[in-house]
C-alpha cells in the first residue's frame, strides 16, 4: 500500500499560480494523454479525461482498460495537456505522480461529480478510479524567443526556468 503523500490540494496552497494554470491547461480541452508502464516497461499513452475536484486530481477509466491494469501493476504515471496547435501558444501542463486506487464507496461519488460537471452520463455498471499523489507540475510557455518552465516538486519551492 502507498502513503498519501501530497494531494492537489496540496499543490495548490504550495504553488497556486501554478496549479492554477496546469489545472486550466487541462480544463481548456478536459482531455489529457496518460503514459503509464507495460508490463514489459515500454510506455503506453492513453487518452484521458482527468478531473480535478474537492481537492484531488482524479482518473476514470473503464473496467479492465491496458492503463488501468498498468497502474494496478505500477502505480507511476505522467499526464500531460491535449494541445491544439504545434505552437503550444497557450502553454503545455504536464503532472508527474503515482496512482492511488479508491475505495468502491467513492465510485458513485465521482460518478455524480464527472456527470455535474461534464454534462454527460457516464455508462453504468464498474470502472476503476484513481487519485493521484502529485509528484511534480510543470508548465511550460512559449515567451517570443524563448520557452519559460515553472514548476514545482512536492515538499519543495517553485521554480522558474528560462531556455533559449
Amino acid at each position: 500500500m502507498l502513503c498519501r503523500m501530497t494531494n492537489w490540494n496540496d499543490i495548490a496552497v504550495a504553488a497556486p499560480d501554478l496549479a492554477a494554470k496546469v489545472r486550466a491547461r487541462f480544463e481548456a480541452t478536459g482531455l489529457g494523454y496518460l503514459a503509464t508502464l507495460r508490463r514489459n516497461g515500454f510506455p503506453r499513452i492513453s487518452g484521458l479525461e482527468p478531473m480535478f475536484a474537492e481537492g484531488e486530481l482524479w482518473l476514470g477509466m473503464m473496467p479492465d482498460s491496458l492503463k488501468a491494469k498498468d497502474l494496478l501493476r505500477d502505480p507511476r504515471f505522467a499526464l500531460q495537456s491535449a494541445n491544439i496547435d504545434k505552437q503550444v501558444a497557450d502553454g503545455d501542463a504536464r503532472i508527474t505522480a503515482t496512482a492511488i486506487v479508491t475505495a468502491p464507496e467513492e465510485l458513485e461519488p465521482f460518478r455524480k461529480m464527472f456527470e455535474a460537471a461534464n454534462e454527460m452520463t457516464l455508462p453504468p455498471g464498474p470502472f476503476h478510479l484513481f487519485r493521484a499523489d502529485i509528484v511534480e507540475i510543470t508548465f511550460l510557455a512559449p515567451a517570443g524567443d524563448h520557452l519559460v518552465i515553472e514548476s514545482v516538486k512536492a515538499g519543495h519551492p517553485p521554480k522558474r526556468v528560462e531556455r533559449r
